[in-house]
């Protein structure tokens, strides 16, 4: 049961759609125009820089508040196991973003709301998720490529750093988070599925960050 609230918790946390409402107050409707996507990329490209690191912010901070909430609920009580917990957090959290229910199921890819999970989880892992989405992002200019560089990364670092002993959690436990984990890396490469098949065949759009596009 423990489990299944924070996964609750976090999808009440993911609902807030960040893009949806920034572009409410500016009379954009970000799931008609662009990508049809709601989230920081799609924002970035329609509406400019300030509206896309605005969304990256938010999207990133909700996901920061229900993983530190759940540490902070379940942080005395289940010490041995608060990582975990913290994880499921974070799936459900991302669930909420890709699949928030008052939006008919259509929300973002997750990505934003990953960087927030793992500022929350591990400070220590900041740097190591700047560098695996920011080379392959300026080098390209292909956001989807550094998402999934990114994500692939922080699955690989989550593991090495759990069998060293820095969650203090048992075998057991860490391969519940590994799984749940590896679950969140499946989830955000088929939600890029597209984007992939667009990479492979050399159509995949590119972003250029202080260039805003105009709006379809």
């Amino acid at each position: 049961m423990i489990r299944i609230a924070c996964l609750l918790i976090g999808y009440v946390f993911g609902m807030i759609q960040t893009a949806v409402f920034y572009g409410k107050l500016k009379g954009v409707d970000i799931r008609k125009v662009g990508s049809g996507n709601a989230g920081t990329t799609n924002t970035l490209r329609v509406m400019g820089a300030k509206a896309g690191f605005t969304v990256l912010f938010g999207d990133m901070l909700k996901c920061f508040l229900a993983v530190t909430l759940v540490g902070v609920i379940f942080g005395k009580t289940h010490p041995d196991m608060v990582y975990l917990l913290k994880i499921y957090a974070a799936a459900g959290c991302i669930l909420g973003h890709d699949f928030p229910f008052f939006l008919h199921f259509k929300g973002g890819k997750g990505i934003a709301a990953t960087c927030g999970y793992m500022i929350a989880l591990q400070p220590l892992f900041v740097p190591v998720f700047l560098v695996s989405f920011l080379v392959p992002f300026l080098i390209t200019h292909f956001v989807s490529l550094g998402s999934l560089c990114l994500y692939s990364f922080f699955f690989i670092q989550l593991v090495i750093c759990g069998q060293m002993g820095m969650f203090g959690m048992t075998q057991n436990l860490l391969n519940e988070m590994y799984f749940i984990a590896f679950l969140m890396t499946a989830l955000a490469f088929w939600q890029h599925r597209e984007n992939i098949r667009k990479l492979i065949h050399g159509q995949e759009r590119k972003t250029y960050i202080f260039k805003k596009n105009k709006v379809e």
